[in-house]
């Protein structure tokens, strides 16, 4: 496996350097996939001129990436390339027209249907650069993946139909070849200079590793589910009864030290979260500090009257809580993370809409599905200034139920303890618009797995290589 990793990277040929784009964006940014020139944004005189005054952005990406686990089980490497366009309108009487789409080839991979020998389970990080649905796919997967009118309105927005956004519940998501997409009504309202408003209605989800749109019921369990907290396998894929999802946030800058975000996220017959986050920063230091509770219920009956069909209990309730301390300089940003999990219930977030809002995630693991954690991260993002480079370093540990405590323990994740290294590189001259990135993972077992290695396959014990080269124009 170690040599196969070797000469895939070796292999990369100037073709494929060429065709490369990226997705990083933390939670809270604008949902900006494509970086090229923006929209003419003085409003036109004829619904043609708005056509023409309109702009075309562009990306080709490329990702290469490898899990190797401990010898005995399997190992997998995936090569996937692909490109896409967006065409946004100029305005027209307030109104702009939005059409974006994507394509991914499989550039050779190993076959990401295969089941390991020793413990029957199957791929789990290579198989979402694809279409999850059809992991045999390997050459034509498409995706309609922006398609929206939007109209400005003073100091507001608002947006209808297929869009990104970036919120803490419904997000891009990190590390694939294409983000989580949502189909709805959004809108982003400033409403004074320290606050600002966004949310809307959603009833379609387009999942990360998947080409095709669901309602949001039936988006629920497209990705593996784990087991009911009784131990059994669970049975909601498919089972779910919703319809919407109701989502809004306010960020509001209460002074120059102090300023707050709150966010409630109602998805109908299912749950109720809300989130409260502060952040601080202290006068004439380089300190800040944040805190952050989220408060989680179950809604109705958790999706199904049948409890063996329902993405949550009944009745339940789940609190989680952390705290981050940081110092930064023009050059260096370092954090020192802690977040909590109660141990009243698992705490739940469908993987297919986004990732952990938690100040201690860690890209390719999420604590989602659990409770009873306690989670330390201390990060470092380094970007020397004048320079083309930017290193990000992390390490955490993460302390998780017993794999056996299904309650609390959905996906059979022991005690871990992971380390990233992100190296970043931004290109200049004939090379602009092009940047890479090399993302190395490592996780070590801190649990008990019971001598089971279906509970270290794919989760501890293991590396993953990730390589990504994305140009944008």
């Amino acid at each position: 496996m170690k040599y196969k990793i070797l000469f895939s990277l070796i292999g990369l040929n100037i073709f494929v350097f060429n065709i490369a784009f990226t997705q990083h964006q933390e939670i809270g940014e604008k949902a900006t996939m494509y970086k090229g020139k923006q929209v003419v944004q003085s409003d036109t005189s004829s619904l043609l001129h708005a056509f023409k005054a309109g702009t075309t952005h562009g990306h080709f990406r490329y990702f290469f990436m490898a899990t190797n686990n401990q010898p005995g089980l399997t190992d997998f490497y995936a090569n996937a390339a692909g490109g896409g366009l967006k065409y946004e309108t100029g305005k027209y009487k307030g109104f702009q027209f939005t059409v974006s789409g994507f394509y991914i080839f499989n550039m050779g991979s190993t076959d990401l249907s295969r089941l390991d020998s020793t413990t029957g389970q199957g791929n789990r990080y290579e198989i979402g650069l694809f279409d999850i649905e059809q992991p045999n796919n390997t050459r034509d997967m498409d995706r309609l993946e922006e398609l929206n009118i939007k109209y400005h309105f003073k100091k507001a927005h608002f947006i209808f139909g297929k869009q990104l956004i970036n919120t803490p519940f419904i997000n891009l998501q990190d590390g694939r070849m294409r983000p989580t997409g949502v189909d709805g009504l959004w809108v982003d309202w400033q409403v004074a200079a320290s606050t600002r408003i966004e949310g809307g209605v959603i009833y379609g989800i387009s999942p990360r590793g998947t080409v095709r749109w669901f309602g949001v019921g039936e988006s629920i369990g497209v990705l593996p589910a784990g087991v009911n907290p009784d131990g059994s396998r669970s049975s909601y894929p498919g089972n779910v009864h919703s319809k919407h999802i109701y989502n809004v946030g306010i960020r509001s800058k209460l002074n120059n030290q102090v300023d707050v975000e709150l966010w409630n996220l109602h998805v109908t017959n299912v749950m109720h979260t809300s989130m409260l986050q502060v952040n601080y920063r202290f006068i004439d230091t380089r300190w800040y500090a944040s805190g952050q509770s989220i408060l989680q219920k179950t809604v109705g009956d958790g999706g199904n009257a049948d409890p063996s069909k329902a993405y949550r209990e009944k009745g339940a309730t789940t609190f989680t809580f952390g705290g981050r301390l940081g110092y930064k300089t023009p050059e260096l940003d370092l954090t020192f993370n802690f977040n909590r999990i109660t141990a009243n219930s698992r705490y739940l977030m469908p993987r297919e809409w986004g990732r952990d809002p938690f100040f201690t995630f860690m890209p390719r693991e999420r604590n989602e599905g659990h409770g009873d954690v306690t989670a330390y991260m201390v990060k470092a993002d380094f970007k020397p200034k004048e320079t083309p480079w930017r290193f990000i370093f992390s390490a955490g540990l993460f302390d998780m139920p017993d794999v056996l405590n299904t309650r609390l323990n959905k996906y059979g994740m022991p005690s871990y303890s992971q380390i990233n290294l992100d190296i970043r590189y931004q290109f200049s001259g004939w090379w602009k618009g092009l940047d890479a990135q090399f993302l190395l993972v490592a996780k070590q077992n801190r649990g008990n797995t019971h001598n089971n290695k279906r509970f270290e396959f794919n989760r501890v014990n293991m590396q993953l290589f990730n390589l990504v080269f994305n140009y944008h124009f």
